[in-house]
């Protein structure tokens, strides 16, 4: 296990539960609910609204289980100390840079999409005829992006305070969209599912979960276990924001799939139908939907909107991806350096990298389609490691004090995991040659640095990762044979693939279970992270 080092300047308990409530919606109602609309039903068609109901099961699982293990670990960063405690330095190191990878990419796209529908009228951020980043646009991305660092470079109570104003907008405008485009542009007749693409639209309901958006959009909820380290009561606070963040941004994203669909004209519809989906104004879709109502009042509001929610979302996801960084530092997988923390206790080193790494990403995923995928994959694999802890934990420390204890664990948290594994699968072929190519990059790296450095294979823990590389593998061999849909070869049908993802996900959860590090390895570390109810030896 890597040794855990005290920070010279500790972060500052400042969070109460209305700033981490607040956080998790404001995180999530970004630039998802300008575009995830959109392309969920493109996707999906009618079974777009399926797409939102199934994502937020999925996510619901994640998220209990989490508000279980949250405030065993109330520190920033808590999933990156979580993957740790079971599993060895390497599986936590490998979870720490999953888990950064996730972040650092947040606020580009959440930059990305603010200038994709600032293009409708100031035609000069996209390449012409495409939803990409022209050269402008992307100089223009990273002015966006380095100020968005630099307002987190404030305490985290300000941050908090600028994010909860902007939530009760991003709250108020989506609300007050879905009652308009209902009242003025509703077509039932939209709902119906055309003869011939049930089956296609059936799959693409499930497709639509990892590529349409709709993860991407209900991921908020981690921002409540990212910040227990500066949260006032983590006992109470944490459970109760992070599964009552899903519900309510669930209900809110269900109401604006449901509005979308019935507002779209048939006429545009005529043409090939959802996947060939095209009006006047299609990359500001919510706005133009509005202006050919006649309500043009709400179509400068979105414009407005499409500023705010944004810059809010890549505001409050700097504020946690800095904690994140800082403790993948404190876990031994990143530097010491990015640890620094200023007298304001802000890790000022972190967010300096997530600039440059940000900056970076804007490279190969020029357009906000491009990347959504890759960050709803990315971050459900970081997070497929909590049901494989909690049930460690439960083992190696059955009397330690859970402020929330999850009923049913031993059920949900495979059910979470298999419903993770298929997030990932959903993601495509291709978004999994870019994540495993990476990992296995990384890894690589990882060992020749053990190789050189000598360290010994068993201080590394390459014993308790075994499970990994089956899993990974798995997963991309799933894709590969699986349907068109997904970029297969088309040798095995969707569902016949999905149900040979959960039973070998089955097969591996219980493999890394029996692979975790001993009893008395999860206690040490638990004990050294200062966790809630362990004493002294």
């Amino acid at each position: 296990m890597a040794k855990l080092k005290n920070l010279k300047n500790r972060l500052r308990r400042e969070g109460t539960l209305q700033g981490l409530i607040l956080a998790c919606v404001g995180a999530s109602i970004g630039s998802g609910w300008l575009f995830g609309p959109l392309y969920t039903a493109q996707i999906a068609g009618p079974y777009a609204v399926g797409s939102w109901i199934i994502g937020a099961v999925a996510i619901l699982l994640l998220a209990l289980v989490f508000a279980e293990l949250g405030p065993l670990i109330p520190k920033a960063g808590a999933v990156i100390h979580l993957a740790h405690v079971g599993n060895g330095p390497i599986v936590g190191n490998m979870w720490s840079w999953i888990l950064f990878l996730s972040y650092a990419t947040i606020a580009p796209i959440e930059v990305t999409a603010l200038l994709t529908y600032a293009n409708n009228y100031l035609p000069i951020f996209l390449q012409p005829h495409t939803a990409l980043l022209s050269t402008r646009g992307f100089l223009i991305a990273l002015v966006f992006l380095g100020l968005f660092i630099a307002v987190n470079f404030l305490v985290v109570r300000w941050v908090l305070r600028i994010n909860n104003g902007a939530t009760w907008w991003k709250i108020v405008v989506p609300l007050l969209t879905v009652g308009i485009l209902v009242a003025l542009a509703w077509h039932p007749g939209n709902f119906q599912i055309q003869q011939g693409n049930a089956g296609s639209d059936l799959q693409g309901m499930f497709v639509a979960v990892a590529t349409g958006g709709v993860i991407f959009s209900l991921l908020g909820f981690r921002h409540a276990i990212d910040l227990a380290g500066e949260s006032k009561n983590p006992s109470r606070d944490i459970p109760l924001a992070t599964i009552g963040s899903v519900l309510i941004v669930a209900l809110i994203y269900l109401a604006l799939q449901v509005a979308f669909i019935g507002a779209v004209h048939p006429s545009d519809l005529a043409h090939g139908g959802w996947p060939n989906l095209q009006f006047k104004g299609i990359n500001g879709p919510f706005a133009a939907l509005a202006a050919a109502v006649g309500a043009t009042w709400l179509s400068v509001l979105l414009y407005i909107d499409a500023f705010v929610s944004p810059a809010g979302t890549a505001l409050i996801y700097t504020a946690t991806a800095s904690r994140v960084t800082l403790a993948t530092a404190e876990s031994g997988a990143a530097p010491q350096w990015v640890s620094k923390v200023n007298r304001f206790g802000v890790p000022w080193t972190s967010l300096l990298l997530l600039y440059a790494v940000g900056a970076i990403f804007f490279l190969p995923f020029p357009s906000w389609q491009k990347m959504v995928g890759y960050i709803a994959s990315m971050t459900v694999l970081s997070y497929v490691i909590g049901p494989v802890a909690i049930l460690q934990l439960r083992k190696a420390m059955p009397d330690l004090e859970r402020p929330f204890r999850l009923p049913l664990a031993p059920v949900i948290a495979p059910l979470a995991f298999v419903a993770g594994s298929w997030i990932v699968f959903w993601s495509g072929l291709h978004t999994l040659n870019f994540i495993f190519g990476t990992l296995f990059a990384l890894l690589i790296v990882y060992a020749l640095w053990g190789w050189l450095s000598k360290t010994k294979l068993r201080e590394m823990g390459w014993e308790y990762m075994w499970w990994i590389i089956p899993y990974f593998l798995m997963l991309w061999g799933a894709a590969w044979i699986g349907p068109k849909s997904l970029q297969g070869i088309g040798l095995v049908g969707f569902f016949a693939d999905m149900g040979l993802v959960a039973l070998l996900s089955l097969v591996i959860f219980y493999w890394a279970l029996r692979s975790a590090v001993s009893d008395r390895t999860i206690q040490l570390y638990m004990r050294n992270l200062g966790s809630r109810g362990v004493g002294a030896p």
